[in-house]
């Protein structure tokens, strides 16, 4: 795995869900060919919306996003651009990269700044999704909200639980909190993509905290 070059696991905490009208507040990464860590926060915009759901799974108050004594999202941005330009490989792993490169792409575009990394991105619900099809037989999916239609049920917490990990964050589902946990951080959430790349992908562990949760012998090689 060392000998390889590797995509950099980045996550992003934002006011919201939704790209147009919601701020980015917190920038995690991890360079998986250095393990160089990239954390920062800034306050949003004050035009930029803020979801009451997101402030129950972040642990946060408006005011804590709002913080004058923070750096500005704009400099947020510019600062992670910087260090993302240093990086051997420039693509990046997320769990749900159309929604935090489109994030990211959006803000830069709106400051006039460069995005730092590439489009391309590796899909981390895509690979549990392909794994889960080739050990199973078929695709973890759910019915829809709607009914009468399935969509894909490879969250995060899905695939922490197919790679033996537990998700101890807290949970929200159609804004009713189902568990009570540690709040989302963007570094610690890289962490544990990266954790699952390396279980889907080699069957091994990769960092020593996770260590005492064992790989599911299916994932191992």
């Amino acid at each position: 795995m060392k000998s390889q070059i590797m995509p950099v696991v980045m996550d992003l905490e934002m006011s919201g869900l939704d790209m147009t009208k919601c701020g980015i507040w917190q920038i995690g990464a991890i360079d998986l060919n250095t393990m160089e860590e990239f954390l920062e926060e800034g306050r949003i915009d004050k035009d930029d919306f803020v979801e009451s759901d997101a402030l129950l799974v972040i642990g946060k108050t408006q005011e804590d996003l709002r913080d004058e004594n923070k750096q500005s999202q704009r400099d947020l941005l510019q600062r992670f651009s910087a260090w993302m330009s240093k990086r051997v490989m420039r693509n990046v792993l997320c769990q749900n990269p159309q929604f935090d490169v489109g994030f990211v792409d959006i803000r830069t575009k709106r400051y006039g700044l460069k995005r730092g990394f590439q489009f391309r991105a590796f899909d981390l619900h895509t690979i549990a999704q392909v794994m889960h099809l080739k050990l199973n037989g078929e695709f973890l999916i759910k019915s829809s909200k709607d009914g009468g239609n399935f969509e894909s049920d490879m969250n995060l917490t899905s695939v922490l639980k197919f790679c033996g990990l537990p998700d101890k964050r807290t949970q929200i589902v159609d804004g009713k909190v189902i568990q009570k946990g540690n709040p989302h951080n963007a570094l610690e959430d890289c962490k544990l993509t990266a954790e699952c790349f390396s279980r889907l992908l080699y069957g091994k562990n990769m960092f020593p905290e996770y260590s005492k949760f064992e790989v599911p012998m299916e994932l191992r090689k």
